[in-house]
Formats: structure tokens, sequence, C-alpha cells
């Protein structure tokens, strides 16, 4: 990581910090189309955001001029940061009274970096990346083609995060050019900080994943390594778009800020306790991480006969049901097909009285009954966190009522497994919060999904 870079400053400020950042490696093509998918929010809105981007070079802003001059009429201000090539200023876009060129030293550290940063009231977030060196290469040294040029960084619509990477990038403007810095300061304040993008962050993830399919399957590849190796990354980058869906959620609500994680920890928990196989567990723990970006528990009723439908992939599930926005995205992504279902799932009823299908008993998928479960009984426990109660005590209340609701709303035998390992909790046992890396999500996925078997419900047994 180049010292004096924005992406070194970020990192530095954020090491000691209890949420250290998660760095990953992109190739340039997921690049192009995360910010591609990410720039298309701001033609499709009047947010008039504020933009800061670095193109490392004059050539690739180029590329992207054109472009640039459509969202240029969408954006209060934008700024962009390149070492200046020919035709760098010269461009039409260049003259438009809103876009900013900072020609970069070719020895500075920004150059090497490849950024872009919205900021507006309404939707945050960026791209912030820097490229490889020869060294970091290693093996190979530098790639032949230039689809297999590798970054380092990370993305992210988390507004505290972005904001200050604005402000990162008007003090290295500040160098180069102080007016232009205390404009960029001045539309920076006029915005009005936000705990969470208020747009649907839905259809840009949506947007994301297809974007890197798009851009995936107009790739030519020279040997079958190269092509698995960037099938690995697109998989692992369209399962990272879901997460930091997710992960904003979990931010957004201030009451229960830690929902995602501890739902992991028992659900995997309870997973062990019935002696599930480790890829159904896997399942479980993606499952449990993006179980909040289900909207379904905002809608008046999603079985009204205005509802669109369905078939559910699942041979367990032979119902149609209403279809869900925020499980259906998942589908975008043929491998969270299964998870979609089990998210889809998770407010059915033991006794068929819930939504969206209407299922009962063992027709639910068995990871929806557990994550339907422990979902509840973690909200209960954080309920009476403040409650100046005992922990012993906060588990047995919450526990009970769960208990209110067995056979009715939970299947009972995952009541009683939840009843051994809350013995457990009140004896001592501690579950490690682990918060995942978003950046290397490519472990949650298992090629056995896919399969015949992965898509099957196993029955709890006492």
């Amino acid at each position: 990581m180049l010292q004096g870079s924005i992406l070194q400053k970020l990192e530095t400020a954020h090491r000691q910090s209890t949420r250290p950042i998660n760095f990953g490696v992109y190739y340039k093509n997921t690049l192009v189309a995360l910010c591609h998918a990410l720039e298309d929010q701001i033609l499709e809105t009047d947010d008039k955001p504020l933009v800061i981007t670095a193109f490392q070079q004059g050539k690739w802003y180029l590329q992207e001029a054109n472009r640039y001059a459509d969202i240029a009429q969408k954006s209060s201000e934008i700024a962009i940061m390149a070492a200046a090539d020919s035709g760098f200023s010269e461009h039409s876009t260049s003259q438009l009274s809103n876009v900013n060129l900072v020609g970069l030293q070719t020895d500075d550290p920004v150059a090497q970096e490849w950024h872009l940063i919205i900021l507006s009231s309404e939707y945050t977030a960026m791209v912030i990346c820097q490229e490889l060196s020869e060294a970091d290469y290693i093996v190979g040294g530098l790639p032949g083609s230039d689809v297999e040029r590798k970054f380092y960084g990370f993305w992210t619509f988390e507004p505290a995060l972005v904001r200050e990477t604005v402000e990162l990038a008007i003090a290295h403007i500040q160098t180069y050019n102080p007016e232009l810095a205390a404009k960029l300061k001045t539309h920076t304040q006029a915005i009005s900080p936000i705990r969470k993008s208020a747009i649907d962050l839905t259809q840009v993830v949506t947007r994301v994943v297809n974007y890197l399919q798009t851009g995936q399957e107009n790739l030519d590849f020279t040997t079958n390594k190269g092509q698995q190796t960037l099938d690995r990354n697109l998989a692992s980058n369209e399962v990272q778009a879901f997460l930091r869906m997710a992960q904003i959620m979990d931010l957004a609500d201030i009451n229960n800020p830690r929902a995602a994680t501890e739902v992991v920890a028992l659900s995997e928990t309870i997973g062990q306790m019935l002696d599930l196989p480790a890829w159904q567990i896997k399942r479980l723990r993606l499952a449990a991480l993006l179980h909040r970006i289900d909207p379904l528990q905002k809608a008046d009723s999603v079985l009204s006969p205005q509802s669109t439908h369905y078939q559910e992939d699942a041979p367990s599930c032979p119902l149609t049901c209403p279809l869900v926005p925020g499980a259906q995205a998942l589908r975008t992504m043929p491998r969270l097909r299964a998870v979609a279902q089990i998210i889809t799932h998770q407010t059915e009823w033991w006794n068929g009285t819930g939504e969206p299908a209407g299922l009962s008993g063992d027709e639910i998928p068995l990871e929806s009954r557990i994550l339907a479960l422990i979902a509840d009984f973690q909200w209960r426990v954080n309920q009476q966190s403040s409650s100046g109660k005992s922990r012993e005590e906060i588990f047995t209340q919450a526990l009970e009522e769960c208990r209110q609701q067995q056979s009715i709303r939970f299947d009972p035998k995952l009541v009683d497994t939840l009843t051994l390992l809350v013995m457990g909790l009140q004896q001592g046992l501690d579950l490690p919060l682990m918060t995942p890396k978003v950046s290397s999500s490519i472990w949650l996925l298992d090629n056995r999904w896919d399969s015949r078997q992965g898509s099957q419900n196993l029955n709890v047994v006492s």
C-alpha cells in the first residue's frame, strides 16, 4: 500500500478501530462493473451528489468521458483526479462548469489508485482501490493483458466511511487546487449526514450483479485457469454485493446493530447440535448473514390478489407464493437461489398461518425454521439487554416467550434444541461472534448448493 495514498490513509485511520477495513483483490473488469452499477444510480435519480474520482491516467478518463457528461447533468460537482495525458483536458466533458480536473504528478501515489466516491443526502457509495505493483504480482510478474490487472481495496455503501474518504480526497486535492478544495468542502458540508442510504439498495445490488455477470460473459480467456480464477472472483464479488447491503441494514438499526452476527453464531450452534452436514451449516450461515434483506415484514400483505407470483425452485415447496423483492434479488445469482428460498420462507408458521406460501410443519425448509426461531430469540434478548436483568434472566425470559409460540409459530423440536442451547449459555457457554470478512466471501459458497441434494430438507430428529 503506497505511503501517502488515500487508501493508505484510510487504512491507517481504521487499523486500531473496532471495525477495521477488510480489503480484497479485484480484477479490472470487476471494478468497471462496480463503478458503472454505482454510477447508474446517479443517472436514475435527481439527488445531485458530489462525485470524486481517480482514474490513474487521463487515457482511462477519456474512455469514460462521454458517460461522465451524462453523470455531470445529474451531479452537483465532479472532481476527477488523474495523471494528465494528451487530451485529458481537451475533451468536451472537461469544459462543463461542474466538472473539475486535477492533473496529478506522475509520482503521486494517488496516480496508482482507482476511486469512485459518491456522496449525497440520499445515496452514498464508493469504490477505492490501488493497483498492485510488479512485486505484488510475485509469480509471473505483471499481467500480459489488461483484463488480468489486479487492484487492492474495497467498496461500500456505508455513509460515514464514504464521507470520511471524501474528506481525505479533498485534502489531497488541496495540494493541487486550494480553490477547488474549498468549493468541494462547502458542498460536503451542505450534505446532511445520514446513517444509511435512503434509496432501495436492492435495486443497486441487483444492478451490480447484472453488470458483473455481463462483463464476465464478454471476456476472452487464453487459458482455462484464467477462466476459473476470474469466475471465482466474480462469484465472490456477487456475494459481497449482498453482504454489503445486509451490513448497511444492520448499521442502520441503532437498537440492534449486531443482529446478523449474533443470529449467525446462534444458528450455527443449533446446526451443530442437530448434526447437520458442513455444507448445510455453511448455507445456513449465509442465510443468517442476509436474513434482514427480506422486506417481507414491511409489506402490508404479500398475499394480496395483486401480488406477482413465482414458482419455488425447491421440490419441497410445491406451492406458488408472492414475489418477495429482497429475496428475489438473490435469485439473480444461481448459487444463492437456495439461500433466497430460506430467507423467503423464514416468515412461515409451523401451523400453516404464516406467509408467503402458507407452508406448515416440515414443508417449511429446515434452515427457514431455524432462522425464524433464532432471529426472534436474538431480538427478544436484545430488547432486554438494557433492562438491568442478569444474563440468565434475560435468556430465560426470551426462551419462555419463544416457548409460548411452540407448535404455533415455531417448530417444537427446534424450540427443545434452543432450550438446551440456552441452558449452556446460562452455564457460561460463550459463542464467538465473528464479523465476516466481506472482501473474502467466496468461502461462503459451496458447489453442492447447485445439486439436487442442496435443495432438499433434512428433518429434525429428537
